[in-house]
């Protein structure tokens, strides 16, 4: 699988336009702060529809403030009336309400999504209300051009236990089997010294594999991946090619996280910039 130099990539005009629909992270390191860094280093254009205003640092989720139904309508609209864009990504949606309104947004946008079904933050905190999980199931994960789950996340979608390949294995086709247009298995939550993610389409899989960074700076990784494959896709990159720059961006992200805060701290989304 060829994939695009992510540094290449930057160096480029901005090309690609990615609707962002999640909350705000105000330390920066996940959520719409990490959306716009990933898709901006690889060189695509993001602009957003911000669901829910967040509270939180390296230590954790200290609030979550949702906001109306018809304004998070309303942005996406403004967007898309405007200056368009050729993928839609997903990540906090928060209750079934907001979920069954960014479905709709999905449906009349008519543009591939990349949907990751965020359902719980780094340090712990519920960020999906245990009643939308089944509304994801049965309206985000249809209209899913790439869904990115981790193992919780898919236990939770299929039912299908995932510890090993093979567990991701069962549940991406699982994933496949609701809808979905591919899915990237991810693989941090699996034990194991080597960190192996899952790309499941209809023509096959293909395992990306890296060496485990023992790290607690990681927070945002799952937002960055999402992105970072959105970004590709909007520049017309296949899906093997896109999934695969995107991850292997977000493998030297934590890297050289740079070791912010007393938690769980970001990773270094603008490493492109310093290698110039």
């Amino acid at each position: 699988m060829s994939a695009i130099d992510p540094q290449a990539a930057s160096r480029r005009a901005a090309s690609g336009r990615v609707l962002i629909i999640a909350g705000s992270d105000s330390g920066g390191g996940a959520g719409l702060q990490a959306d716009i860094k990933a898709v901006t280093m690889l060189g695509g254009f993001a602009a957003t529809a911000v669901t829910a205003i967040t509270v939180q640092n390296t230590l954790g989720v200290h609030g979550v403030h949702p906001l109306p139904v018809e304004l998070i309508r309303e942005q996406a609209r403004a967007v898309l009336n405007d200056i368009g864009t050729d993928v839609i990504k997903t990540g906090m949606l928060g209750s079934v309400e907001v979920v069954e309104a960014v479905a709709d947004i999905l449906d009349g946008a008519a543009v591939p999504a990349v949907v990751d079904p965020v359902m719980v933050a780094k340090g712990g905190a519920n960020l999906l209300a245990e009643a939308a999980i089944e509304a994801v199931r049965t309206r985000m994960v249809p209209r899913a051009a790439l869904l990115t789950p981790n193992a919780p996340e898919a236990e939770a979608l299929t039912g299908i236990v995932v510890t090993d390949l093979d567990g991701q294995r069962r549940a991406g086709e699982a994933l496949l089997e609701m809808g979905a247009g591919a899915v990237l298995m991810k693989g941090g939550h699996v034990p194991g010294d080597r960190v192996l993610d899952l790309l499941l389409t209809a023509d096959g899989d293909t395992v990306l594999e890296g060496e485990r960074v023992e790290t607690r700076h990681t927070h945002g990784t799952g937002c960055t991946l999402a992105s970072a494959c959105a970004a590709g896709l909007a520049q017309g990159q296949t899906m093997e090619a896109a999934v695969a720059n995107g991850w292997a961006y977000v493998a030297e992200a934590i890297r050289r996280a740079p070791g912010l805060g007393q938690g769980h701290g970001p990773l270094d989304h603008g490493w492109p910039v310093r290698d110039r």
